[in-house]
């Protein structure tokens, strides 16, 4: 079946996410890339990111994307080589993509999605480009098309994206430089500030992603670094409540933003947002405590999306599995 061969790509600055539609299955790995002296492949992926923070200086591991653009498309147009080849068991058939790509962006940014799909020798048949919103909200499993007006939060490693859907297409976006490696940073600057310890980004990772259990559970976060002073390797408990603390900047940034939204919304779409609320989805939407602090900033109820991580991968293949929704991807001019 040849029109079962077709992959919907959602890239994003930390991970990567694949929906192939012969397979039915979305794969998700770290959007990273290993390289040795500047010329080899060494890992890409879950594995270079293995590696990440603990390799020797000849093998350089960088993320290909920043702030939701590529930055890097030599080493992207590898990545996806490998990524597309390894979900089809080694072979590259003809396929048709799909790519995801944020509304709030230059032209120039959005022809790069096209050309990175088109150069990267993955035999693509025809490239259709989708608001990276309105795939988001079809995995939240919303009816686009209607004339609702819908508030979609997307909150990834480097951006959030806050955009008003209705019918089919984006009314407002705006793309902001506040996401999950932010909160990261804070974490990392607070234990830094109040312990003298330094700390890797993993870490810091780590802890954010544990804040809910260790809160549960009453207890505080068992970290191991550097100690500032003394050079020497050392452990620390980290109470939550300086945790929290320190993300909170971060939060009232993102809640600052969805205001600025709201206040440029036509107001017969304010009314169906404030019946319906707000829609949180991304890798890093699931911090403990954000989805509350949107509610109370905000005054809206907050929807918590069930598949953060893949629910633009999965509206994607509801566009390829359903003619309903062709209309809301836009065919890429395969010329110049």
């Amino acid at each position: 079946m040849l029109t079962n061969n077709a992959y919907g790509i959602d890239l994003g600055t930390r991970t990567i996410k694949i929906y192939s539609a012969h397979s039915d299955q979305v794969m998700v790995e770290k959007n990273m890339i290993a390289v040795e002296n500047k010329k080899t492949l060494f890992a890409y992926g879950d594995s270079a990111y293995d590696m990440y923070e603990k390799a020797p200086s000849s093998i350089e591991i960088s993320y290909p994307l920043c702030n939701g653009v590529i930055a890097d498309i030599k080493n992207m147009q590898l990545l996806l080589r490998n990524f597309i080849s390894d979900s089809n068991k080694g072979v590259i058939k003809p396929a048709d993509f799909y790519i995801a790509v944020p509304s709030d962006i230059t032209d120039v940014e959005k022809r790069a999605f096209f050309d990175l799909i088109k150069e990267a020798n993955v035999k693509a048949k025809k490239i259709m480009r989708v608001e990276k919103a309105v795939a988001d909200g079809l995995g939240l499993d919303i009816d686009v098309k209607n004339a609702q007006g819908i508030l979609v939060v997307n909150v990834g490693f480097h951006t959030t994206e806050i955009s008003i859907l209705s019918l089919g297409g984006i009314v407002l976006s705006k793309l902001i430089k506040v996401g999950g490696q932010k909160f990261d940073e804070s974490i990392k600057n607070a234990i830094r500030k109040e312990f003298s310890l330094i700390v890797g980004s993993k870490t810091s990772e780590m802890v954010k992603i544990s804040l809910k259990e260790l809160e549960e559970a009453g207890k505080g976060a068992i970290v191991y670094g550097r100690d500032i002073v003394t050079g020497l390797p050392m452990e620390k408990e980290i109470p939550t409540d300086l945790v929290c603390e320190s993300m909170l900047e971060n939060f009232n940034v993102i809640i600052d933003n969805i205001r600025v939204i709201l206040e440029r919304t036509p107001p017969e779409l304010s009314a169906d947002i404030f019946r319906r609320g707000i829609y949180l989805t991304g890798g890093a939407s699931q911090v403990s405590h954000l989805a509350e602090l949107l509610a109370k900033g905000t005054g809206l109820k907050v929807n918590v999306s069930e598949n953060p991580v893949t629910g633009v991968a999965l509206g994607l293949s509801k566009i390829i599995k359903d003619d309903n929704y062709k209309s809301v991807a836009y065919l890429e001019g395969m010329s110049r």
